[in-house]
């Protein structure tokens, strides 16, 4: 077993044990906490929502530690995370991605005589809810937060032509749940405005010899409840266009959430990432469990 799959497997051990161990699960309504997103924000898998982790209300402090997993045809993400929330007002989460190149390897060999396998990013996300409530407010709830993320290894953004190996994503997020509002079930929307200069999320570094400028980029998310535990939608993210050496893809996604428990969720996913720092047409599945207390 790779090391990646061994981090994998005892993170999905680490989860179990934490959500079987949590007996107080936080007061607010069931599965509004969303879930968890590749950079560790409460939200969707692609994009963060408004709705902070876990199920802390006003008087209360929760959390949420999640593990996540996404294999397109070329590459492959890991992440894990962990986050808080304090009484429903402030989340600080902290993610590790580790992305396998696999393919791209052999195309950094051939054009840049680069070795290594993988590139990790930290990412330290802060989101606070500004007003609002995304079930009982007219217009939702509304949360502004920022992620800054830090590549741990800038060889390979350095000679593709990056800027930075550190930046700060900035962002608004709106969500509002409808009750009622398709069939009689309830729908749940959401949308973001970034500003940010990260290439590939951040992996690719900040910044590049296109574009070394902030850019407001919009994010949206839809998800409809089939049943109380099962949450079925779609995502889109658009990105910036930084660097000459690829032409960057804006990201999509269809996905099923199942909530069995208030401590438990597994979220499921068809990817499609679009070309990927050369290698084309980037889609697969990913997978995300999440325990919450």
């Amino acid at each position: 077993m790779t090391r990646v799959g061994r981090v994998f497997s005892a993170g999905i051990l680490m989860i179990v044990v934490s959500a079987n161990l949590q007996a107080d699960t936080g007061s607010r309504l069931w599965a509004t906490g969303g879930v968890t997103s590749v950079e560790g924000s409460a939200g969707g898998g692609l994009s963060p929502w408004a709705l902070l982790g876990g199920y802390a209300s006003d008087e209360e402090v929760g959390g949420t530690l999640t593990l996540s997993r996404a294999e397109t045809d070329d590459y492959t993400l890991s992440v894990v995370g962990a986050g808080v929330t304090w009484k429903n007002r402030i989340e600080l989460t902290l993610a590790r991605q580790t992305l396998d190149l696999d393919r791209l390897v052999f195309t950094l060999k051939e054009g840049f005589g680069l070795e290594g396998d993988e590139l990790v990013q930290d990412v330290l996300g802060l989101k606070v809810r500004l007003l609002g409530d995304a079930l009982f407010s007219p217009w939702g709830q509304w949360s502004a937060g920022l992620q800054h993320k830090r590549n741990r290894e800038f060889t390979v953004p350095d000679a593709i032509g990056a800027k930075d190996e550190t930046g700060t994503d900035v962002y608004v997020a709106g969500s509002k749940l409808f009750f009622a509002a398709v069939m009689d079930r309830n729908l749940l929307v959401n949308a973001t405005l970034r500003g940010t200069k990260a290439n590939q999320g951040g992996l690719l570094g900040f910044g590049g010899d296109r574009n070394d400028s902030y850019e407001a980029v919009f994010e949206g998310s839809i998800g409809l409840f089939i049943t109380r535990q099962w949450l079925v939608g779609t995502e889109y993210r658009q990105k910036p266009d930084n660097l000459g050496f690829a032409t960057e893809d804006d990201w999509w996604d269809v996905f099923i959430a199942w909530v069995p428990d208030r401590r438990l969720s597994v979220t499921a996913a068809f990817v499609n990432l679009g070309d990927v720092a050369t290698l084309e047409d980037q889609r697969g599945a990913y997978l995300s469990l999440q325990a919450s207390f």
